[in-house]
């Protein structure tokens, strides 16, 4: 009979490098305390690496580099999907995604609807925030980053450059969405949406 680490071995083999791997992906082969130890065991034979507590990953290998492994925001989109939760990008990273800042931040910081917790990814922290349903209503991608961002320069703070810039990316954003999204944000970001309209 196969054990379950050899079960959970020819499941990892099917998934993508690079791809995400969490205990969850197999509770189907037995019960959590075995698969935790397999997973353990195979992460101590290197066949796949820990990314943070309770995550783990087939590397994508680069003749260049070597191993690269997920960055953390695929790490937070990941634990996203799997509890399926929404989060939104907020702060410094907000800025950063959308090019208005060049500071890479050590510390990504989401808004979620699921639980408050922080998670540790090399030298670069993630914390889920927990928020109230307003703010995680937003449709566009763009036009969420672009209200959160704004919230972190802060009325009056915005420059004509900034500004600009958020009216281009903007412009790139889904009407509809948009238009779903304006009704979301302060009046002072209102103002500088409607100008992309």
């Amino acid at each position: 009979m196969q054990s379950i680490e050899d079960k959970i071995i020819g499941k990892i083999i099917k998934i993508k490098t690079g791809k995400l791997i969490f205990p969850e992906d197999f509770h189907s082969l037995g019960s959590s305390e075995a698969i935790r130890l397999s997973l353990h065991r195979l992460e101590k034979e290197n066949r796949i690496k820990r990314v943070a507590h309770g995550i783990y990953v087939r590397p994508v290998i680069s003749k260049f580099i070597g191993e690269v492994l997920p960055s953390a925001e695929e790490v937070a989109k990941g634990i996203a999907k799997r509890d399926r939760i929404r989060i939104v990008p907020t702060g410094v990273y907000a800025l950063n995604a959308l090019g208005l800042s060049t500071q890479v931040p050590m510390k990504l910081v989401f808004l979620t609807d699921g639980a408050p917790r922080t998670i540790k990814i090399g030298k670069r922290t993630i914390k889920f925030k927990k928020t109230t349903p307003k703010n995680l209503l937003a449709k566009g991608e763009i036009s969420s980053l672009v209200i959160q961002a704004l919230r972190e320069i802060g009325l009056n703070y915005v420059t004509v450059e900034e500004e600009s810039k958020i009216i281009e990316l903007l412009k790139k954003e889904n009407p509809v969405a948009l238009k779903h999204d304006i009704k979301l944000a302060p009046v002072w970001i209102q103002k500088i949406i409607q100008k992309a309209l």
